[in-house]
């Protein structure tokens, strides 16, 4: 193989020598600048251009690339929430039990996602929404910015009305009328470890979506806030208490360089069956699961599946004090920058399992291939989901081997007080 970095757009020197260093590892990378090269690391700018119909370019059998071609369908914070709501809202036309509700009108099993609306489409059935609970406090979001980057919390309608070109027709204007927002409501209850807000950075590979099949990397870790949550008003514009954002961590006087203020899954696995159970850290962990591989069914009727594409998602997930998680954001190039000398380990690491998947044993590449690698190549990644291997077993499988829950002869929820089943996607 030879890869042409010239062509790449990296976002740091430290990603492009960490991958060039793991292809030169795997003895079939050379570094050059002017030959023909089989394997692209792209930015996803570069893949849109790639997959653009004005360029009239196209791919050989041997050519594959990081990034499906519309990505943003999963990774944009407005469509993600848009295709997950699709998806709801077509599982309860078809009388899923997975679409089944509470006395209160909300999802069972699919409320995974806070409450959320797009701005500014969506202003007066937020403002709707915030007069119900006039004390709640909400998040706001760009939708095409990362790494915490204009973020802001608000607890009155007054703070918007920057935003809003005429306030008494309940207008609202963004800032620029080509950058759209999204307002969720702010889960003011997160689990505190030593008294600090925290969220969860997870690896998910997909090889395919259409057979969905897609692979859960056992190393992911912890991003800690460097300052004490509170939910004090007072404190809704310091970021250091409210976003986890290594970007922003790293410029607080308390972030510690050695350790970056992270942890490892594996310690906060100990750290929950220490104080809260085995049986319902496993439970936790089980449902993060099934909000990853419902994100990934939502989206993929629309994800353009090309045959030579695979992703390497940034799964953000922040887990309450009743030990409920939640989906913040889809993330479709997760930093490859190490902070730490554990995170240029893990990040080396992610990068040569990423790639055994995605071409195995080192081979030369061909997308014609069914991608079910063998057991042995996938390193730290298992198969969180493989949709050939659940389709035999009828419609509401998903549900029925959810550890705790079952769905009963209408679809009603039971509690399962022996050993969990396997879930379909281990």
């Amino acid at each position: 193989f030879r890869i042409m970095a010239g062509k790449v757009k990296w976002v740091t020197d430290i990603e492009k020598s960490v991958l060039i260093n793991n292809f030169e590892k795997r003895g079939w990378i050379q570094v050059a600048e002017n030959e023909d090269w089989n394997f692209y690391w792209m930015s996803v700018q570069t893949i849109r251009n790639v997959f653009s119909v004005e360029t009239g370019y196209r791919l050989s059998d041997d050519q594959i690339v990081n990034h499906f071609p519309n990505h943003y369908e999963l990774t944009r914070k407005d469509l993600m929430v848009k295709n997950i709501k699709r998806y709801r809202k077509e599982l309860e036309k078809e009388g899923s039990p997975l679409a089944e509700k509470d006395e209160n009108g909300k999802y069972i099993y699919l409320d995974f996602v806070p409450v959320t609306f797009m701005l500014p489409a969506d202003y007066n059935l937020f403002v709707e929404e915030f007069r119900k609970n006039p004390s709640s406090t909400w998040i706001m979001k760009p939708c095409g910015k990362a790494q915490g980057k204009g973020i802001f919390l608000i607890n009155k309608l007054s703070q918007i009305k920057k935003w809003s070109r005429d306030s008494k027709t309940s207008s609202f204007v963004s800032q620029s009328s080509k950058e759209a927002y999204v307002i969720s409501l702010y889960i003011n209850n997160p689990l505190l470890i030593g008294g600090k807000k925290f969220d969860l950075r997870l690896y998910v590979l997909v090889s395919t979506y259409r057979p969905l099949r897609c692979y859960m990397y056992k190393l992911g870790f912890c991003r800690f806030c460097t300052v004490k949550y509170t939910p004090s008003t007072s404190e809704l514009d310091n970021m250091f208490v409210h976003l986890t954002n290594v970007a922003i961590q790293k410029h607080g006087d308390d972030y510690n360089h050695i350790h970056g203020g992270k942890w490892t899954v594996s310690n906060l696995r100990l750290y929950l069956e220490s104080t809260r159970g085995k049986e319902v850290t496993n439970k936790l962990f089980d449902e993060i699961h099934w909000i990853i591989v419902q994100s990934l069914k939502a989206v993929a009727p629309v994800m353009n599946n090309d045959k030579h594409c695979f992703e390497c998602y940034g799964y953000d997930i922040i887990i309450d004090d009743r030990l409920k998680p939640w989906l913040i954001e889809v993330n479709a190039s997760p930093s490859l920058t190490s902070s730490t000398a554990n995170d240029r380990i893990l990040k080396y690491n992610l990068i040569n399992d990423t790639l055994n998947i995605a071409v195995p044993n080192g081979e030369i590449p061909d997308c014609k291939w069914n991608k079910s690698p063998p057991k042995e190549v996938l390193g730290n990644y298992e198969v969180l989901y493989d949709e050939e291997m659940a389709q035999g077993d009828g419609p509401d499988r998903d549900l029925r081997s959810r550890p705790g829950q079952a769905a009963g002869a209408k679809g009603s929820r039971a509690r399962d007080l022996g050993k969990p089943v396997l879930t379909t996607w281990k």
